[in-house]
């Protein structure tokens, strides 16, 4: 059957079928074309097709960036608790997924320092790029879309953006003034997986004929994840049954490591609970803006340990009370010892966004966004607290968007300024990283040019970053960062061109002061306090557009860094945890996105389409060796089925092996995935519904990410049943 076959055959098929398929789209002259892009469907609140992503003073932003848009119908059906899950199906996208309730975007194989994550243009100034543990402290639930950004347009939210950008558009600081006495949007969702429930609302109501006042409030939660067959990966199972059988004088400990290696049909302490409320209020003038909103998130997630690691503390004795009692916290039944991980993570958050508009000069506007941030979380070990981390933060931006482009030729352009601090403080026996802190400045523009025959687009960036630690000497970095880009337009509305940047990212406090166990992530971690500024030099070609009915995007890639900074395994021990140590060198990146969809044939009110994509990422360092968990080739295939009411959806998942592994990382195996969906609007205009049942991993296969330091012992979810709805009032 199709879903067994080897990934490499099944993405080949896949390639092949859509260079067969795409002439047909050219004689699928009954199917309706899509709407072109940037249309926006008047018939729905909520839904419709691309939104295109504009900066300041520049009509598409997507010119120097590949742009995904993720919104509507597709959010609600992709949703999940954190931002990386909701994404990781889109071309170039992967995520660390670290467990159920701590998963980042993953882009174009980069991940960590070198994708932002935003609200609105801020970063969420939290943790989460601190460690593969820590949640993004951004609710999907409250967001009205998502932008994906990938390549040297997202170095204007900052050189930590060298990756990519995602930046999640919520409705928080309102925007405009509702038609209705009160908008009221609600989602609910439940699953078989992870017993799903979940729940989420906003009201928006205006005051007055300038004012408008927005509220919202979600809450999710999930048992433990059920999988397909074992927790553990093949080599990580077969090492803990070879380790059993070396104890066999030792038969509690013996049994102990084979009840862990014989886990199935769950991912034990992957429960999730989380809740976030919001309130903003917005004056909206003739000429001028201003909101401001506050905003509290709070999750407690559990955090799956490798079996057979993390037992120093267990080696060296029984926990006991302060009267000398043993507790019996961290045993099961039968009296076995058990270490468990989970995280009590809650941010408050302040935001600010404004504008003005000028009568004339070289500027027609000036806007201004701010965030300011309080985060904790602590680290509980067997119910008790253990590590302790708090963030308080400020980001803020201010932008003059420009009449017209440089020296009054055709175009426009924005200047900016930016300013970032971050006081990061870890407390306990544990803290791996000492209390440090870390101040960025900096200057961008992005200016556009255009002549007859070609556009001209240039992004720049200085910033200086002042990083300080307890213990250790304070560093300065001034990096200057740049992008050029050169398209051209036919009239038929296909774009192709080239982009090309050379970018400086100064290394993260975490990167440079690392120096203790985490038992979180079961790592001994050591920073380098004498890294280097990174350095890359990039390039990328496009090809964007229609033909016929049928719209496709192509992007070829390849960025080449001096002095790349990465986490790598030693082969050491420390603390009876394996060390992990911050390293420089040189590294190449080489891949391509693909993705095309079009109409094969209209029957009556139906129409059948369909949708491919693939993309792939080839990295190495210096001396040709692999750098550590890069996604593999990965493909996607839909075909749908729509009419105005309905959209029904099957989806094939694949992914390649990935065997190019780097040294101490365990190799990943390949698997398709199946997916199917049907969507229900029986209702559409300003009052609006959607349902959507679906089944994702209809015939429960075993998948595994290899961008993730947990997939030995977290697989993905198995077959789960998803009802979901939202609504618009």
């Amino acid at each position: 059957m199709l879903y067994h076959a080897r990934p490499t055959r099944r993405l080949s098929l896949l390639l092949g079928a859509a260079a067969w398929l795409m002439p047909l789209a050219a004689h699928a002259q009954q199917a309706e074309a899509p709407p072109p892009a940037g249309d926006v469907d008047d018939d729905d609140d909520f839904h419709g097709p691309e939104i295109i992503v504009t900066g300041s003073g520049v009509g598409r932003l997507d010119v120097l960036a590949g742009t995904s848009v993720v919104s509507g119908v597709e959010l609600q059906r992709e949703m999940a608790g954190q931002i990386g899950d909701v994404l990781a199906n889109l071309p170039g996208v992967s995520a660390t997924g670290f467990a159920p309730g701590a998963s980042r975007p993953v882009l174009r194989g980069f991940q960590g320092e070198r994708v932002r994550v935003l609200t609105d243009g801020i970063g969420a100034i939290d943790a989460s790029n601190t460690s593969a543990d820590h949640a993004v402290t951004i609710d999907p639930l409250t967001a009205d879309r998502i932008e994906v950004l990938r390549g040297p347009a997202s170095l204007l939210y900052g050189s930590s953006a060298i990756g990519g950008a995602v930046n999640v558009i919520d409705r928080r600081i309102p925007l405009r003034i509702p038609d209705e006495p009160v908008h009221f949007d609600g989602t609910a969702a439940t699953d078989t997986a992870s017993d799903l429930r979940q729940i989420g609302g906003s009201i928006d109501a205006p005051l007055g004929r300038e004012f408008v006042v927005h509220v919202d409030g979600s809450w999710r939660k999930t048992d433990d994840l059920e999988i397909p067959g074992y927790a553990l990966s093949d080599g990580l199972r077969a090492e803990l049954l070879a380790e059993a059988a070396e104890h066999a004088d030792e038969p509690e400990e013996a049994e102990e490591l084979i009840e862990a290696a014989n886990v199935r049909g769950i991912v034990e302490n992957s429960d999730t609970e989380t809740w976030s409320a919001g309130a903003g209020v917005s004056w909206i003038g003739d000429r001028a803006t201003l909101g401001v909103s506050v905003g509290l998130y709070d999750t407690f997630y559990g955090v799956p340990l490798r079996p057979g690691a993390g037992h120093a503390h267990e080696e060296e004795g029984e926990d006991h009370d302060e009267e000398g009692h043993e507790e019996d916290h961290g045993h099961d039944e039968e009296g076995h010892d058990h270490e468990t991980v989970d995280i009590d993570m809650r941010q408050w958050r302040g935001d600010l966004r404004g504008s003005l508009a000028f009568d004339d000069g070289p500027f027609a506007e000036v806007r201004t966004r701010w965030g300011v941030t309080n985060y904790t979380h602590t680290e509980l070990e067997n119910g008790e607290t253990g590590t302790v981390f708090d963030v308080n933060g400020i980001e803020g931006r201010v932008e003059l968007v420009q009449r017209g482009g440089l020296l009054g030729a055709n175009g426009g352009g924005s200047v900016g300024a930016q300013y970032y601090r971050r006081e990061l403080d870890a407390v306990g026996a544990e803290a791996f990283v000492p209390p440090s802190t870390t101040s960025q400045y900096a200057l961008f523009t992005l200016q556009e040019l255009d002549f007859d025959a070609v556009t001209l687009e240039v992004a720049g960036r200085y910033e200086r970053a002042d990083l300080s630690a307890d213990g250790y000497a304070s560093r300065g970095f001034d990096s200057v960062s740049g992008a050029v880009g050169v398209w051209h337009e036919t009239a038929q509305g296909l774009r192709f061109g080239v982009n090309a940047s050379r970018v400086e990212r100064a290394p993260a406090a975490e990167e440079l002061y690392a120096d203790g166990p985490h038992p979180a992530t079961q790592q001994f971690e050591v920073g380098d306090p004498f890294l280097d500024t990174e350095k890359a030099l990039g390039i990328e070609a496009y090809l964007r557009g229609a033909l016929g009915p049928a719209t496709f995007s192509l992007t070829g890639f390849a960025t080449r860094f001096d002095d790349y900074i990465y986490l790598a395994a030693t082969g050491e021990e420390e603390d009876d945890l394996p060390v992990f140590q911050q390293l420089q060198d040189d590294a190449d990146y080489i891949g391509f996105e693909a993705e095309t969809a079009f109409p094969l044939v209209t029957l009556g009110d139906v129409t059948i389409g369909n949708e491919i994509s693939a993309s792939y990422v080839h990295a190495e360092l210096g001396d040709g060796s692999p750098v550590p968990l890069i996604p593999p080739l990965s493909g996607r295939y839909a075909l749908t089925a729509t009419t105005t009411q309905l959209e029904g959806r099957v989806e094939l998942g694949l992914y390649d092996d990935q065997d190019r592994v780097a040294e101490y990382e365990t190799p990943t195996d390949g698997f398709t995935m199946v997916d199917a969906s049907l969507a229900w609007k029986p209702w559409r205009g300003n009052r609006n519904l959607t349902l959507i049942g679906q089944v994702d991993n209809v015939f429960d296969v075993e998948g595994r990410r290899h961008s993730s330091v947990t997939k030995d012992f977290v697989p993905m979810a198995g077959r789960n049943v998803r009802l979901s709805v939202r609504i618009s009032l």
